[in-house]
Parts: C-alpha cells; sequence; structure tokens
C-alpha cells in the first residue's frame, strides 16, 4: 500500500506526541514560533485573494469563501513539511499516548502550554511585522476585509464561536491524520488541502488563524479592542478547538484502535 492505515496513523502519532514532548523547552518554542507565523501567512494570503475581490463576494459570496479557503491551507503544509509545532494538532496527537498511559498529562499541559504562547507570539510577530508594518491591508478593499472579519469574529455569541472551534479542530485535526497517512509529499499536501479548505470555508473558528486575523485588523485600526478579541473569540475557540482535536479525533480513533 502507498499509505498507512488508520491503525498505523494512531501509532505513528503517538510517536510524535512523544517525539515533541522530550522536545527541549527553546527548540519547543521556536517551533511553535514558526507554526504560528506559517499559519499566519496561511491567514495573510487568504485575505489577500478573497478579501480583494469585494465585487465577486457580494454577487457569488460561496466563490470568495471558496478562494479563501483554497489559499489558507498553506499554512499547515508549511508546518507539516518544514517542521514546526502547532497546538491545534497537539490536542490531538497527544491524546493517545496519554490514555495508554505512555505520557504523563503532565507532558501534554508543558507542550499545550508552550506551543499555544509560541503559536501566539508568531502569529503575531506576522500580524505586527509583516502586515501592519508594511501597509499590506493599509488600503482598500483589504482594509475593509480585515475589519470585517475581526468585527464578525468577536461578535458572536460565546457558544457559536465555541462549536465553531469544535468544527474548526476536528477538520483541521482530520487533515493531520490524512498527512500522516500519505507516504509521499503529495499525498501530505492533498490530505491537508481538502480538510483545511472545508473549514475556512464554511466559516468555522481556529484559535491560532484568529491570533492572525484579529490582531492584524487591531493594528491596522480596527474598532475591536484585545479585550473583545481575547474574551468573544480567542478562549471560546480555544475551548472549542480542544474538545475538537482531543475527544473527536484524538480519543475516538484511539478507543476504535487500541490494542
Amino acid at each position: 500500500m502507498n499509505y498507512y492505515t488508520p491503525k498505523q496513523i494512531v501509532e505513528t502519532v503517538s510517536s510524535v506526541a512523544a517525539s515533541k514532548a522530550s522536545t527541549s523547552t527553546p527548540k519547543t518554542l521556536v517551533l511553535a514560533f514558526l507554526a504560528g507565523a506559517y499559519i499566519a501567512i496561511g491567514g495573510l494570503l487568504a485575505v489577500m485573494i478573497g478579501g480583494g475581490i469585494p465585487g465577486i463576494a457580494a454577487e457569488n459570496p460561496g466563490i470568495q469563501k471558496f478562494l479563501m479557503g483554497a489559499t489558507f491551507p498553506i499554512g499547515l503544509m508549511l508546518c507539516t513539511l518544514a517542521g514546526a509545532d502547532l497546538f491545534t494538532g497537539n490536542t490531538a496527537y497527544f491524546i493517545p499516548p496519554v490514555m495508554d498511559k505512555k505520557l504523563r498529562v503532565t507532558a501534554l499541559l508543558r507542550n499545550w502550554t508552550l506551543v499555544y504562547f509560541g503559536n501566539f507570539v508568531g502569529a503575531l510577530f506576522v500580524a505586527y511585522f509583516m502586515v501592519a508594518l508594511t501597509g499590506v491591508f493599509a488600503k482598500s478593499p483589504w482594509l475593509e476585509s480585515i475589519y470585517s472579519i475581526a468585527e464578525l469574529k468577536t461578535s458572536a455569541p460565546f457558544y457559536k464561536v465555541l462549536l465553531k472551534g469544535v468544527g474548526a479542530n476536528w477538520l483541521v485535526a482530520l487533515a493531520m491524520w490524512m498527512a500522516y497517512s500519505a507516504k509521499d509529499t503529495t499525498g501530505k499536501m492533498l490530505g491537508i488541502w481538502f480538510p483545511v479548505m472545508a473549514f475556512v470555508a464554511i466559516g468555522y473558528e481556529h484559535s491560532i488563524a484568529n491570533m492572525f486575523f484579529i490582531p492584524a485588523a487591531i493594528f491596522n485600526g480596527a474598532p475591536v479592542s484585545w479585550g473583545e478579541f481575547i474574551f468573544n473569540n480567542l478562549i471560546p475557540a480555544t475551548l472549542g478547538n480542544i474538545l475538537g482535536g482531543s475527544v473527536l479525533v484524538g480519543f475516538l480513533y484511539w478507543y476504535v484502535y487500541r490494542d
């Protein structure tokens, strides 16, 4: 076979989690910084393409959503193929070895905390230095687009953002499952592209992507506060991402394929 079976994927991600758990704190933070930056680059490209076609968005919003979804996956491809440590994927990887008692819960919490922090710094780096200071969103229609994204993401009720967070990381974790099923670069890229395209086009909430989208809007003068970003979006999106990745992917596949 030119792919790995679902049972083999569970074994692979358990090994991946063990490797991540043994990585030193400085190296973990560097890899997490890179992942946050890569996801932000995917978000930047999505806004440049999808946000640059207001006429199409008004007449055919589905096309605009698809184009944003079609371009965003470069971030996760970079994380997977170039190598980086992404919080949302780790919410799924660590569950099988923890359930098998091969890793302690403290190892899971250490990794998740370090990687979440590093992802945040990487996303903010791109939002400020690569976007705000360069002015790539400073003109119409991109400025209005990033404003609209930030205002929409911070105005929804807590439970809706949480549920959208579940949906986002259900698909992102499955994208990584499919990437680990492939034995070649093309297969990994295709395995990532379809689920990630889907979650973006649907409009689900990915906490690390939002660490770029909303701060990028704030740095460009959007009428959104840091408090609104954190409490209205980041917290519920993060909780939803944890549930989607750890329960709907990590736990369920461990349960089905455990020895």
